[in-house]
């Protein structure tokens, strides 16, 4: 199997670079400015609308830097986006970029409160012959797809538990996974939430395997 590097960017952030192709998921407003000065960027992925996943402030620069980047969302995502030309994402879809394929799972963001409507959220399989399949699911714990290999696993948001979080990876059952959705976990609580979950869930951390660079916690 091929070697997958995987670099997070803050909270929801992450760039995926296999098969000779680089993706960035989710820059969102969490994210620091070098997420956004990115460059040589074959995709850019987006799971949903929410400020966390798209600063819409900042994106503008970052679609220049990469004006060949294929741009994929969701399709309310893709109704709204001020800036550029996004391609929509969908259950089951898939688009190749190169020798990468990326897969749409999921169709709505999780319940945040029964007051609050569902929005769109589509998250994203990203896959190679030869290479591990990497799963990033945005904001939502609902499908469980066969053959992750690494999970991007959302820690803590205001729709979770951490009951949830360790049922979503057991059913997922990757082969490794590292956080993200985390920024709303404070520094001196952060150490009991992961070490929950990764006692609990059976699962190891990639970035001990050396699969993933954590830039930016």
């Amino acid at each position: 199997m091929g070697r997958m590097q995987i670099t997070r960017f803050g909270h929801a952030a992450v760039l995926v670079e296999a098969a000779g192709s680089r993706v960035l998921i989710d820059p969102g407003v969490f994210s620091p400015d070098e997420t956004f000065a990115l460059e040589g960027l074959d995709a850019i992925v987006v799971t949903h609308q929410h400020p966390d996943h798209l600063d819409q402030d900042r994106y503008g620069g970052l679609l220049e830097r990469n004006p060949d980047a294929l741009l994929l969302c969701d399709p309310e995502t893709a109704s709204i986006a001020q800036v550029g030309d996004w391609s929509t994402n969908g259950d089951g879809v898939e688009t190749v970029v190169s020798d990468l394929t990326l897969r749409g799972v999921g169709a709505q963001h999780a319940v945040i409160l029964p007051t609050i409507p569902r929005i769109g959220n589509v998250g994203v399989m990203v896959s190679a012959a030869g290479e591990p399949t990497l799963f990033h699911p945005g904001d939502s714990y609902e499908h469980a797809p066969e053959g992750v290999d690494v999970l991007a696993l959302p820690l803590s948001a205001p729709w979770t538990k951490l009951s949830e979080t360790v049922d979503f990876v057991q059913r997922v059952a990757p082969t490794t996974l590292f956080p993200v959705h985390d920024r709303t976990i404070s520094e001196a609580a952060y150490g009991i939430y992961w070490g929950q979950l990764t006692a609990h869930s059976g699962v190891q951390d990639a970035r001990l395997l050396g699969q993933t660079d954590a830039t930016t916690a």
